[in-house]
């Protein structure tokens, strides 16, 4: 795995370089600590407890400390009586120009490793003598530079609670250090304005946000975008991402179990439905939550994960997208936000991008191009597709495919918009049907037949 920095062109292989003493907190702090990290997705580097059977710093370490791009050093008792984790702390130290170091001071008192007194003293007249003068005095700058960055001390605090604040610290520190994945969205911004807004997240109160519109319109995009966003904001967050397909594979109970787990409220034994809503409501009514259900299909997903407001702490925030904009209406209490298709500019930029690489067309281009846009009628799913599929084809290949197109969609967008046909019961799909029918009153038969043939096709 290999991570770009945003301001600069270094690359990254971990986020964080975990430097302690194995035998002082490899089974207990650490360990917790390197967990915590992981489950927020913050790639760490541990050392393999081999590595501490040699003299010298190994150059798997050196270049683990310069591949990261933050490094935490856990100073505990007998930090200062390991050569091996002195030296590594020298490079930590030497590295600070490119990497952020955060000290934490495990039982022990900062002004004692600042100094070198008490215990950490006591290592250094040990060292004094063994080691040659200028790599001992290297090792006592390393310790009070590393003391004087912020940190944490542990003493007389909870460690769970220390934990958990550590690793929501670093995760805020790493998302703006990343590359956004969003920022070649096309029509997205504006989008993203409005809804933020919505959601009232410097109010105190439980607020419920429903994001509806037809399939491959770009909702769970939108649901993406904004979570990125703001999820630091919370005490804990979960994207529930297909909760349609998700509920038809594996059912409700799994949902609430995944929601659970996510929201790091623990592996909570569920029996049925009405167990999970239980444990939602008991494990999150003090917490301030952000929870997204993307591609919500059915009421009783809802009534099982989001029952009602009381289920969440003050200041929570609950989003979902969907395509039927009556399951927002039956469950009452959310805010409706309504997924636009895009412009014919906006349409026009997104198609180029994934056709040619670029915001515009390529020479000869132009026309064909805005005859897709006007097929895709500002469907982003198709826009993507039908772009993909044409990059780099001839204009008699484009040609042709537009020849196609007016017979049968592309296969990708007939998916995502079965879906919703699927999804429709005979009297709705019947009253449609006539709907659409009174367009074509004293048209000629032959070019009725013509616009026809996709519904018998999806038949």
């Amino acid at each position: 795995m290999t991570l770009m920095g945003s301001r600069t062109t270094r690359r990254w292989n971990y986020h964080v370089f975990l430097s302690f003493r194995g035998e002082d907190t490899r089974r207990n702090f650490t360990d917790h600590l390197y967990a915590a990290l992981q489950r927020k997705g913050i790639v760490t580097f541990r050392d393999d407890k081999k590595l501490e059977r040699g003299q010298v710093i190994s150059n798997e370490l050196m270049k683990a400390i310069e591949e990261s791009l933050f490094a935490i050093v856990i100073l505990s008792q007998d930090y200062a009586s390991s050569s091996w984790c002195l030296d590594e702390l020298q490079k930590i130290v030497e590295s600070n120009q490119n990497l952020t170091v955060f000290p934490v001071f495990f039982e022990v008192d900062p002004s004692d490793v600042r100094q070198q007194k008490g215990i950490i003293g006591k290592a250094f007249e040990k060292h004094e003598g063994k080691f040659p003068d200028c790599r001992v005095t290297g090792w006592r700058r390393a310790l009070t530079q590393v003391a004087n960055f912020a940190g944490w001390d542990t003493r007389n605090k909870r460690e769970a609670e220390i934990v958990e604040n550590i690793a929501k610290t670093i995760w805020t520190k790493v998302r703006v250090k990343l590359p956004s994945n969003f920022a070649h969205l096309v029509g997205l911004q504006p989008k993203v304005d409005t809804l933020i807004p919505l959601l009232k997240i410097e109010l105190n109160h439980t607020c419920f946000i429903g994001i509806w519109g037809m399939g491959g319109i770009g909702k769970t995009t939108l649901a993406r975008v904004v979570y990125e966003a703001i999820r630091n904001k919370f005490e804990t967050s979960c994207f529930l991402a297909n909760v349609r397909e998700e509920s038809e594979r594996n059912g409700l109970v799994y949902l609430q179990k995944k929601l659970l787990s996510s929201l790091l409220l623990g592996n909570i034994e569920i029996n049925d439905s009405y167990d999970g809503v239980e444990a939602i409501r008991n494990f999150s009514c003090n917490k301030k939550v952000l929870i997204v259900l993307d591609d919500v299909s059915h009421i009783s997903q809802l009534q099982s994960l989001v029952g009602d407001k009381d289920w969440f702490g003050h200041g929570s925030k609950i989003l979902v997208t969907t395509r039927d904009i009556h399951l927002l209406t039956a469950h009452d209490q959310f805010e409706k936000y309504e997924m636009m298709m895009l412009g014919r500019d906006e349409s026009l930029n997104l198609l180029c991008r994934h056709a040619f690489k670029r915001n515009y067309p390529q020479q000869g281009y132009f026309e064909l191009s805005k005859k897709v846009v006007d097929y895709a009628g500002g469907l982003p799913l198709a826009l993507q597709v039908l772009g993909s599929f044409l990059c780099k084809r001839s204009i008699p290949e484009w040609r042709d495919t537009l020849n196609k197109l007016k017979q049968n969609l592309h296969k990708d967008i007939f998916k995502i918009l079965r879906i919703s046909y699927d999804g429709l019961d005979d009297e709705e799909f019947k009253a449609i049907f006539l709907d659409i029918a009174c367009f074509f009153n004293r048209e000629e038969k032959v070019e009725v037949t013509k616009y026809w043939k996709i519904v018998v096709f999806i038949q």
